[in-house]
């Protein structure tokens, strides 16, 4: 049987990356454009249309089962990025209608930690999963909910914000506008100001996550602390999202979950501590199968399924 192929894009703030991937999962070849020197959408997707080309001309594909995007703001109802704050082209962007102008194949756009999630599901560990969550902690927190082997998008298409969940009523100020959210305690930069709370020094730029799990590694006691505070309150966030969807497991990917055990050992702790009774034993917690540099253009690659 002959192998298919299809593309996948994870849209940063300041990279575009691209992959050629095979349907068993390979990345054939990748390539990518700068995203933060665009401020206008048809230049920016002819370039990337011309990528594209290139990696299939160079790779003796001539034809793709489609191209799945990972975007933020990225809606799967209209293949449209929502005003995404972090991009330099503003406005409400159709991915969708002017990639259509260059080829006619399914283009299929969804956030970021939704595409890892179906990445997860495609490709990595949840493989035959029909209920779980992934949860992606970095810059901020992320998350995408299958349930009954379906991606959660909601009626806006932009469901499963878990990172938004208010974890600390008028807590910590969010970059969404509001305060206390989940993300501003357990992203990199929330576990950064943990650390520098406990220490009772001030957030400087010289201090950042993979540090702090080098010295909790180390037996540092603040930083051990601090992961204690952070697997607390993911442990939390957590436990509740396990009420409403009842997963099989919740995956777990991003920098901060490479600490190991100073994050894990607390964490399986706290989420069994919140869990509501009638789950126990039922969920497991799992770390993504995927690799760290190829899940962005997995997912969004997988995303291809979905049309099928």
């Amino acid at each position: 049987m002959a192998n298919t192929y299809s593309i996948g894009i994870d849209i940063g703030g300041t990279n575009t990356d691209m992959g050629l991937v095979r349907d068993d999962g390979k990345i054939i070849d990748r390539n990518n454009i700068p995203t933060n020197v665009y401020t206008e959408l048809k230049p920016y997707i002819h370039d990337i249309m011309e990528c594209i080309g290139k990696l299939m001309k160079d790779n003796g594909v001539d034809k793709i089962e489609g191209i799945g995007i990972g975007a933020p703001n990225g809606n799967f109802y209209t293949g449209c990025v929502d005003n995404a704050p972090n991009l330099t082209i503003k406005g409400v962007l159709n991915f969708e209608e002017e990639m259509h102008k260059y080829m006619d194949v399914p283009v299929v756009l969804s956030n970021d930690a939704n595409a890892a999630a179906f990445g997860e599901m495609v490709y990595g560990g949840a493989k035959g999963m029909q209920h779980f969550i992934m949860f992606t902690l970095g810059t901020g927190v992320g998350s995408g909910i299958v349930v009954d082997g379906r991606l959660v998008h909601g009626s806006t298409g932009g469901a499963g914000e878990l990172g938004h969940n208010i974890l600390i009523p008028n807590g910590r100020q969010c970059s969404c506008g509001r305060k206390g959210c989940l993300e501003t305690y357990t992203s990199a930069r929330g576990i950064v100001q943990t650390y520098c709370e406990l220490k009772g020094v001030p957030v400087t730029s010289d201090i950042n996550s993979k540090m702090i799990g080098d010295l909790a590694n180390q037996g540092d006691p603040i930083a051990l602390k601090t992961w204690e505070v952070v697997a607390d309150q993911l442990g939390l966030a957590m436990a509740n999202s396990v009420t409403f969807s009842a997963p099989e497991a919740i995956f777990l990917m991003g920098g901060p979950t490479k600490v190991g055990e100073p994050l894990l050992k607390p964490l399986q702790k706290a989420f069994e501590k919140y869990l509501l009774n009638i789950y126990e034993g039922s969920c497991k917690i799992r770390m993504s199968e995927l690799k760290a540099n190829e899940v962005a253009i997995l997912g969004a690659a997988a995303l291809i399924k979905m049309k099928k």
